[in-house]
């Protein structure tokens, strides 16, 4: 995130006015600002949207504010949200059970328009600063491409979200051909270079919804949402023909590289969505093994593979 205009707020307050004037207010400073009348359609909304911050009333009928954020807190979100309690409680003990409850803040009613929006700052703040840790964690430095553990983590959700829709998934496991050669006879930087240039050819063939991580060494994934099985080969294809068609510039001098491709798509109706995650993954592997077996710098389906 770059810039306030980009940060999704929900602003749960359940009296019409109010609410109306603080929904003009934050959308006057920038933010994309969605309301909600009380907490149970506070908590759904979250739990759906991709909300960077919420902003709750702590006094609404049913679900109260402090119930509201622990709610969220316990939803263990992928992402995290800044949560600011708007309370016209003023002891001691009341504060701390709206912090205690996962609030980051709060704010007397009725808020003080500066008051608000330097408190919106401060959690704008953090947000960012997870947001970088977050994607330290699950990025491979060197190739600015998504790591294992990412890798682990989405591919599940991915089985998940396209079993929910019934859409195809398919995978793609790439390796690159005698790798160690290039690291013993040129030396490891050279070999670095190597593995950049294949990750940023690599994603130029890909979709903006496709995904890419190492999975380890000169293995990578490639996860396509919404992709069949022939699909997943041509973009395989398509991949491989790049890396192999012009030699690749290192600091030790031009490489012809090239590279093998396992593919597998999503077909594990009875198993987990872990399992069958893991069971995407070991048919693009295999597939790759009969690429690199039959003499590399190929293209080999799962189904073909398991032919054999």
């Amino acid at each position: 995130m770059s810039g306030q205009e980009q940060f999704r707020l929900l602003l749960a307050e359940d009296e019409p006015t109010q609410r109306m004037l603080l929904e003009r207010q934050l959308k006057k400073a920038g933010y994309l600002v969605e309301t909600a009348s009380d907490g149970e359609e506070a908590l759904r909304k979250i739990l759906d949207g991709d909300f960077q911050i919420l902003i709750t009333d702590w006094d609404m009928p049913g679900m109260d504010g402090a119930t509201l954020c622990r709610k969220v807190r316990g939803a263990k979100l992928k992402n995290y949200v800044y949560m600011l309690l708007l309370t016209s409680h003023a002891t001691i003990d009341d504060v701390v059970a709206g912090l205690q409850a996962g609030a980051d803040d709060y704010v007397r009613k009725p808020p003080v328009q500066a008051e608000l929006l330097a408190r919106l700052n401060t959690g704008r703040r953090i947000v960012e600063l997870e947001r970088r840790v977050q994607q330290m964690l699950i990025t491979d430095s060197m190739l600015n491409i998504f790591n294992r553990r990412y890798l682990n983590e989405q591919l599940v959700r991915e089985v998940e979200r396209a079993r929910r829709y019934n859409h195809p998934l398919a995978a793609v496991m790439a390796d690159l051909d005698r790798f160690k050669r290039i690291n013993d006879e040129r030396g490891h930087q050279a070999g670095d270079e190597v593995l950049v240039r294949f990750a940023e050819l690599a994603k130029s063939a890909i979709r903006t919804c496709d995904w890419m991580a190492r999975f380890g060494g000169e293995e990578f994934v490639i996860v396509l949402p919404e992709t069949t099985l022939a699909g997943a080969v041509a973009t395989a294809e398509k991949i491989r023909t790049l890396c192999c068609a012009q030699p690749m510039t290192t600091s030790n001098g031009q490489l012809l590289v090239t590279s093998s491709f396992g593919v597998a798509e999503l077909n594990a109706p009875h198993m987990t969505a872990d399992a069958a995650a893991a069971e995407l993954l070991r048919g693009a592997d295999t597939a790759l093994y009969t690429s690199k077996h039959e003499g590399r710098n190929r293209v080999t389906c799962a189904d073909d593979a398991a032919s054999q």
